[in-house]
């Protein structure tokens, strides 16, 4: 299987991990000789209730047992997809009241970028250093690392760039703007917070010229920060709010909500102003749905914050310079790439699964599952700092 993989499936990069997978329960993934690693990852943060949560896997079998894909998205009325839009609506401040639901969250920033220049008749938008917001040509253009996007030109055009958490920059907001495009918490870049009400000073901003804000929560949405959304952290609400990853429970997803007067203007002039034909797939939009029943219906939001103090607390070490994030959204920092990057290869030959961020060498990714354990958060603090001793 091994050598069919690297044969037959197109990589991502030149070494890829290659751990080969029999199986997944709760906060451990299980390889080929039934060897458990505990998963501090969680598929890039998207397997929320950690991996094939009963209440899921019940959802996903219930609704195999009524229909699978019937029709494009939005023709046909699929009770799976209207109660998540319902019940996300339910949760979301207003006017974020209209869900559109992608297939991926890279799909849902598409969306998004779409409807911001249909709704305000502008063309420009405006995107941070260091963002990171999928990989399709659109969300690439919004990308602020030239590095990655510079064999892909060109790409679309009329986009502007700021340095988050900068003051000083919201005067390239303007009048031209369509929508400013940004992580509620930047992720690649290494988990930055806004700070100092930044995020509010932004709204505030586009609201004074007619601009949207979008806020990316593909990352720290759904309960991951300590708030069902990562915005309730910041005293912002967006015009447009982008989900994914872990709405899902483990299955791909991306939704883009809006209010439902803004959300219109697709529908006309032309008619399908975005179409995806898989986007609110009923198994999907099941699992989805039963995800997000069991976060909002149980304490695992407030516990978010005190598991990301207990981290904190298990994991000084002197090799480690900052700890950035919120909730269960961490990045544990040491002073150098080459460090960092043999501790990841290491802890996983330990049976602990840590990542990189993209644009932040330094970073070692620390988001596991929001059900994850007291004693699962001690046991994969104490293997990362015994590997940080020994490679020190």
């Amino acid at each position: 299987m091994r050598s069919d993989f690297f044969e037959y499936q197109a990589q991502t990069t030149s070494h890829p991990l290659a751990m080969e997978i029999q199986s997944a329960e709760g906060s451990y993934i299980y390889d080929n000789n039934n060897r458990p690693y505990l998963d501090f990852v969680a598929g890039i943060s998207a397997c929320s209730l950690g991996h094939r949560h009963p209440k899921i896997v019940d959802a996903i079998k219930n609704q195999l047992d009524k229909y699978l894909h019937v029709m494009v998205y939005g023709e046909y009325v699929q009770k799976p997809a209207v109660a998540l839009c319902e019940l996300l609506a339910k949760h979301l401040p207003n006017p974020l009241q209209t869900t559109y639901l992608t297939a991926s969250g890279t799909e849902a920033i598409e969306g998004a970028l779409k409807l911001a220049r249909r709704y305000t008749g502008r063309s420009e938008i405006i995107a941070a250093n260091h963002a990171y917001h999928g990989n399709t040509m659109g969300a690439l253009s919004v990308m602020g690392y030239e590095e990655r996007k510079q064999p892909f030109r060109p790409l679309i055009s009329d986009i502007r760039f700021i340095e988050f958490n900068n003051n000083s920059h919201l005067e390239h907001i303007t009048s031209k703007t369509a929508a400013v495009l940004l992580e509620t918490i930047q992720g690649g870049a290494g988990f930055i917070e806004p700070k100092n009400d930044y995020l509010l000073k932004v709204q505030k901003r586009c609201n004074a010229i007619g601009a949207l804000l979008i806020l990316d929560e593909i990352q720290p949405g759904i309960g991951r920060t300590g708030k069902l959304f990562g915005f309730e952290n910041y005293n912002c609400i967006p015009d447009i709010v982008v989900t994914g990853k872990g709405l899902g429970g483990g299955l791909p997803i991306g939704a883009f909500t809006a209010s439902k007067e803004m959300m219109d203007s697709l529908k006309d002039n032309p008619k399908l102003g975005h179409i995806t034909t898989f986007g609110g797939h009923p198994v999907i939009a099941a699992a989805a749905l039963a995800t997000l029943k069991e976060i909002t219906e149980s304490n695992l939001i407030a516990e978010t914050l005190r598991k990301e103090q207990l981290i904190r607390k298990h994991l000084q070490h002197s090799a480690i310079t900052e700890i950035r994030g919120k909730g269960l959204m961490l990045a544990a920092l040491t002073d150098s790439a080459k460090l960092t990057n043999k501790v990841i290869l290491e802890c996983q030959e330990k049976g602990l699964i840590l990542f990189w961020l993209l644009f932040e060498p330094r970073a070692i990714r620390i988001t596991p599952p929001l059900t994850i354990s007291d004693s699962e958060i001690i046991k994969g603090c104490n293997i990362l700092k015994d590997v940080l001793t020994k490679l020190n």
